[in-house]
C-alpha cells in the first residue's frame, strides 16, 4: 500500500493532472491511497476564520469538507477511481491493488483523537492514514521547490510540510518521500 498526498496548491497549474496521469501509469495494479490538499478550499476556511474567529474545532471540521471538496474535484478528473471514506473500507478485498481517493471521515478523525490545529493538515492526515493502512510509502507531492538533503524538521521549519508532521510519523514503518510535482 502506498499513500500519496497530493497538495492542493498544485491545482494551481496543469501540476495536478500531470500528477494524476503520472499515478494511473506508475502505479497501475498497486493499491494506493490518493490523499487530496484541501487547496483553495482550505485557505477559504483560513480566511473565514480569521474574519470571524470561530474555534479550532469548528476550522478543522471545515478543513476536512476542504479535503473532501478536493476528493470530488479528483474524482471528477480521474473517474475510474473510487472515493472511499473508512479505514474499514480501505482494507476491503475490493480495493486491493487498486488505486482510490481518500474522502477523510471526520467522526472517524474525531474518534482517533486527532488534534484541531492549524499544525496538523492533510500532511498528517495523510502520515496517520499510511499508519493506519501499514502503507510501505508515503509520497507528499508539493509545488514548493524542495531540498533533496533537508530533513523533516527543516521542511517543517520552512512550511513545507505541516507542524504536526514530524510527530505523526514517528512511529511510522514506511518509507516518506516529499517531492516537488517535477521530481514526482
Amino acid at each position: 500500500m502506498i499513500v500519496i498526498k497530493l497538495g492542493g496548491s498544485l491545482t494551481h497549474s496543469k501540476a495536478l493532472i500531470n500528477c494524476l496521469n503520472k499515478i494511473e501509469l506508475r502505479y497501475q495494479g498497486r493499491a494506493v491511497i490518493i490523499v487530496p490538499g484541501g487547496g483553495a478550499f482550505a485557505d477559504q476556511v483560513r480566511l473565514a476564520q480569521q474574519q470571524w474567529q470561530f474555534d479550532e474545532v469548528t476550522a478543522h471540521h471545515m478543513a476536512i469538507l476542504a479535503m473532501q471538496q478536493m476528493a470530488l474535484m479528483f474524482k471528477g478528473l480521474a473517474p475510474q477511481w473510487p472515493i472511499v471514506s473508512s479505514l474499514s473500507d480501505m482494507q476491503q478485498d475490493l480495493y486491493l491493488n487498486k488505486t482510490f481517493i481518500w474522502s477523510p471521515n471526520s467522526a472517524e478523525l474525531d474518534q482517533a483523537a486527532i488534534p484541531a490545529t492549524w499544525d496538523i493538515t492533510s500532511d498528517s492526515l495523510a502520515a496517520w492514514l499510511a499508519k493506519q493502512v501499514s502503507s510501505t510509502e508515503l509520497i507528499l507531492v508539493k509545488s514548493a521547490v524542495i531540498d533533496p538533503q533537508a530533513s523533516l524538521e527543516q521542511l517543517a521549519a520552512q512550511q513545507i510540510i505541516d507542524q504536526g508532521f514530524c510527530q505523526q510519523v514517528q512511529d511510522g514503518l514506511f518509507r516518506i518521500r516529499v517531492v516537488n510535482q517535477r521530481d514526482f
